[in-house]
């Protein structure tokens, strides 16, 4: 298994490391956080008749979503075993999940979702069902959305050159003003309230 995502790294490695590499990361990384956004809003549609789920960004993007797609397609090869594939696509989402779910709890003392009563939970950041879910939509973007996203790339790529790092910019503007919004509310949270005397 390590031979493989090795190998799988040695064929990415060097695209990785140039700036179309660069803009290409940040290509798929803003489309499919995109797409977890619409994702995400759409399922709150559907059972909580609620479009707009609270985010812990500004802008439509859900980088938990960018970040399992770019990490899946960057360490599978075409030459990795399919067992491996399907195991990476139940893994890597249930990780990325789980540190990003321990983070935000940490960091903001606060749960932007809680599986706690979902059956075969951890802490209410992971449970089987929806990492079986992850993988499910891990596997169909493998194989079939990132190959037309690729392509879509590779159509826009001379204009890309010239956005990419104002998209990178602002998506890292956005970061930063959410992080300084949610620790201010969490200040706020914890000030004592004063009785008037």
């Amino acid at each position: 298994m390590i031979l493989s995502l090795l190998n799988g790294l040695k064929h990415q490695h060097l695209e990785v490391l140039t700036i179309e590499g660069a803009a290409a990361i940040v290509f798929y990384f803003t489309i499919y956080s995109f797409i977890g956004w619409l994702l995400e809003n759409s399922y709150s549609f559907f059972t909580k008749q609620e479009f707009f789920k609270e985010n812990f960004l500004f802008g439509p993007f859900k980088p938990m979503y960018g970040f399992a797609p770019v990490l899946l397609v960057y360490l599978i090869s075409p030459a990795t075993n399919q067992v491996i594939v399907i195991l990476l696509c139940f893994f890597i989402p249930t990780i990325v999940e789980y540190v990003t779910g321990v983070l935000l709890q940490k960091l903001f003392n606060r749960k932007w979702w809680d599986y706690s009563d979902t059956p075969l939970q951890l802490h209410g950041h992971i449970c089987l069902p929806f990492s079986i879910c992850w993988g499910f939509l891990s596997l169909i973007c493998l194989k079939w959305i990132h190959p037309a996203i690729e392509t879509m790339f590779g159509a826009i790529e001379p204009y890309w050159a010239w956005v990419w790092p104002a998209v990178g910019l602002y998506l890292l503007a956005d970061l930063t003003l959410a992080i300084r919004k949610h620790s201010l509310q969490d200040l706020v949270a914890e000030e004592p309230t004063n009785p008037i005397q």
